[in-house]
Parts: structure tokens; sequence; C-alpha cells
């Protein structure tokens, strides 16, 4: 028994414009007319996205805002799960697509809100603002007509009234009574001045492919260069091609080179250690020795070796004691800077004389 043929799609092939390919995907597009969601290139054709983190981003895309889009709403929705999806949210998260934003609420709660841009590229691009209307120079507005008690139309010849019309004239509708002068319309206010346009309600993480890179870093210079420096610094750069002869430097780029070494040198840095951090682990091919050689040279540059007052251990805090005393009255022990007594024999003491004193008054009153 043969093959049973499709003729619904054998139709629909018929209808695609132009010779069909002999590889490779057809399209049969049937526009849609309801229950869709339009979906851009950049993210169906992402290079970088995983097919997973595609396939989320249309399911957001295509949901109605305030639905939840949680790891744990989505995976209730789809086949993946949690870990593949909470993986997917992050990828999105990377490019800009989704951002999740700390809010609170008036009544002092937070919450988390998830943002999805259909197309985050769009809100890097400067918007134009819109065109500032003076208010002083509004638009022109047509005044409002008069209505007049009898106006003929426009392109006739305004019509004569005869005093005495003849008895034979056919008969004619009587004329409306005019109206009255209707009082002039109050000027129309221009319209308000627009809006400025709101501010993005995020901005991507990820900087655009056309964003503007930072200048480099300088090449170290020495603090105080000297010929010494510059002969020995010259003489390591043109020794380095027999120890790899692809860092084989033309005259130009060990001239310019030089005072990057000098630094090094000036630092304490032993030729030795300079050569082998300057050719261990080349890439291959190796097309710009000079460039490579100057970005070790500035990110790897070492540090200025301490002085003998930087390593010397500092001087502890000297700490005063306060010295043990024995209490004149009692013989306890305490700590006082003096001999004396101890807290509690002064205590006594003037308990003790506040007393006397209570009692010579006393006598003296009597």
């Amino acid at each position: 028994m043969d093959t049973q043929q499709n003729t619904a799609l054998t139709r629909a092939l018929a209808e695609v414009p132009g010779p069909l390919p002999t590889s490779g995907v057809i399209h049969i597009a049937i526009p849609h007319t309801d229950r869709f969601t339009i979906v851009g290139n950049h993210l169906a054709q992402h290079p970088d996205l995983s097919c997973t983190a595609v396939g989320i981003a249309v399911r957001i895309q295509s949901l109605p805002q305030g639905v939840e889009v949680g790891i744990k709403a989505l995976a209730a929705r789809c086949r993946e799960g949690e870990k593949r999806i909470a993986a997917a949210l992050r990828e999105l998260e990377a490019f800009g697509y989704l951002q999740r934003i700390r809010d609170r609420l008036p009544s002092g709660r937070f919450i988390t809100r998830t943002v999805f841009c259909n197309q985050p590229t769009a809100l890097l691009r400067p918007r134009r603002p819109a065109a500032p209307q003076h208010p002083s120079a509004p638009a022109p507005h047509p005044a409002p007509a008069e209505v007049p008690t009898s106006a003929p139309a426009q392109g006739q010849a305004p019509a004569q009234v005869p005093t005495s019309a003849p008895a034979q004239a056919p008969a004619t509708a009587p004329a409306p009574p005019p109206e009255p002068d209707m009082p002039a319309l109050p000027p129309v206010p221009p319209p308000p001045l627009l809006a400025a346009p709101p501010a993005p309600l995020y901005v991507p993480l990820v900087p655009p492919p056309t964003a503007p890179k930072p200048p480099p870093a300088p090449l170290p210079r020495p603090d105080e260069p000297t010929p010494e420096l510059d002969r020995a610094a010259t003489a390591l750069l043109s020794d380095l091609r027999r120890h790899a002869p692809q860092l084989t430097l033309s005259e130009t780029d060990i001239r310019h080179l030089v005072p990057g070494v000098a630094a090094w040198l000036e630092r304490a840095a032993h030729p030795d250690a300079i050569r082998r951090i300057l050719t261990t682990d080349l890439p291959h091919p190796l097309r710009h020795p000079a460039k490579l050689l100057k970005h070790r040279l500035t990110a790897l540059l070492p540090p200025p070796l301490p002085g003998a007052h930087d390593l010397a251990a500092p001087a502890r805090p000297r700490i005063t004691v306060t010295p043990f005393q024995n209490c004149d009255g009692c013989n306890r022990v305490f700590r006082s800077p003096t001999p004396g007594h101890c807290r509690d024999c002064r205590e006594h003491r003037e308990h003790r004389e506040h007393r006397e004193h209570r009692s010579e008054d006393a006598r003296t009153a009597a």
C-alpha cells in the first residue's frame, strides 16, 4: 500500500513563491489573525542563548501582564525542571532581557518585580525628545464662523428679492426667520506641553557590542631614568629572541618598550624573572609580539620593594599598670596610684564623720 499523501501540505507547497530549495527548511508562512506574539530574530537566533532560554523568553513574552513568572510558576507550566528554568532565567538576566527589581510598597513591605524587555538593545539608543511647543506662539486655529442672517452660496450671485411677486410665480417655501447674531466663541487654549518620555525601567547590565572600550593603561616608566637602566632594558629586549624566536622585535618596538622594562629594573626585579614572565605561555600563533609584551609589562608590574622602616614591627603601645596598695584601716589589698584607705573604709569614715557633724549641730542648737 502506498504512503498516504497530505493533499493540504502539497497544495500549500505549490503556493510557495519561487523554486523550492533542494535541501534545508521550507517555510509555509500563514498569517496569524489572533493569539500570536511578535518575537525578534535577535532573540530567536541569539548566538549565546541556549534553546531553553529562548523558549522560556518566548513563553514569558506571550503571557499577559501580572502573571507569575517565577521559577516554581514556570516549572508548573513547562516540562523543564526548576534547575533548567533557573539557569535559563540567569542567561536572560545576563543579556538584559530579564531583570528582577526589589521595590518597596507604601505599606513598607518589600516585593520583587520581574521586568521583561522584548528588545533590550533599544533601551540603550538615545530617544528623541519631544519638540517643545511655545505657548507664546500657538498653532493657528480656524476662527469660529459667525452665523449670518443671510449668506449667499460661494460662487453664486446674491439672489434679488423682488418687491412684488407675480401671481403666476410658483409657490416657494417660506424663508426661515433670521437668527440673532451669536457672540464670538472664546479662543481655544493651546494644547499642553508634552511631558518628557519616562525613564526606562532598568538599564541592562551587559554593555552593547558597540560600547566604547576603556583606553588601555599607559606603559610604566621609571621614576628616575638613567643611562644604565636604559642600556640594561635595551639589552634584555634584544636578547628575548634567543629564548623565544616569536619575540623578534624591531628597533622601533624596542625603543617603545624600553621604559617599561626600565621601570621593572628600577623596582629591583631580576632580569631572569623579567625574561621568564615575558617568554612564558606565548599564544600560537603570535601575531603582535610588541603588543603582548606591552600588556604584560603594564599588567604584571610588581610594586616597589618596601624599605627597612616598612618591615620593622610597629612599637607596641605602653600600658600603665596601677600598682597594688594595702589599706591603712583594714589591711585589704586594692589598686591605687597612692597608698591610703580602700573604698569601703573611706565610705565608713565619711558616714561616721557625717553622724558626728549632725550630733554636734544638735547639741549646738540645744
